[in-house]
């Protein structure tokens, strides 16, 4: 299997040169990530589009710093409008991400994500994505309450999920876990465990893609 990794910077991407796959730097947020990937696989032919980097974990995710997590739903997660206090989805406006059909940014992800999670002990569940990366409790909160089981926030999964729809490729989300989601405090996040996490599982997966 020919796998495309995405990853927002220079920093993820020096940590995976070695492995068997092409790997591509897309620039952080979903639409740069959407473009990176749309022109990778112009280029293919791939047979899995992966985002990959570090996230941090929601409350009652169960993740701490440098655990991984897999995605089984890759969710552009503040997609839509607000009515006061009231968040309207795409579905709700009659909206859609994609031509001809009514999806409000919700992609299923590869199924084999499920294999992957299991072998390495990693987190299984929807992976959020955000503009504007979370820094408060209650934002937090009100994420948790909208996905259920939601595990991660980053900025560039629905992007490289929604330019591998349009390809007609599957996607998967692969994060190392850096920080908890919520108030910033840059002195707790571990990214170097965040890193290692993320190698850890691509490095799984490229072997379960043989």
């Amino acid at each position: 299997m020919r796998v495309l990794i995405v990853v927002a910077t220079h920093a993820e991407a020096e940590r995976l040169r070695d492995l068997p796959a092409e790997t591509v730097v897309s620039g952080v947020g979903p639409v740069a990530a959407a473009l990176a990937t749309a022109g990778a696989l112009s280029r293919g032919p791939f047979e899995l589009a992966v985002s990959a980097g570090i996230a941090g974990a929601y409350p009652g995710s169960g993740l701490r710093s440098g655990d991984l997590a897999v995605s089984s739903r890759i969710v552009q997660a503040d997609l839509g409008a607000r009515d006061g206090g009231a968040f309207l989805t795409l579905g709700a406006l009659g909206l859609s991400v994609l031509p001809g059909a009514a999806h409000e940014g919700d992609f299923a992800a590869w199924p084999g994500g499920a294999d992957l999670a299991a072998r390495l002990g990693a987190g299984y569940g929807p992976l959020l994505t955000v503009n504007t990366a979370t820094g408060d409790a209650e934002t937090a909160a009100d994420l948790v309450r909208r996905f259920p089981g939601a595990l991660t926030e980053g900025m560039e999964g629905a992007g490289v999920a929604h330019a591998a729809a349009l390809a007609g490729v599957p996607a998967l989300e692969v994060r190392g876990v850096s920080n908890a989601v919520g108030p910033r405090d840059r002195a707790a996040w571990r990214l170097g465990e965040a890193l290692a996490a993320t190698r850890r599982g691509l490095v799984e997966l490229l072997e379960l893609a043989q």
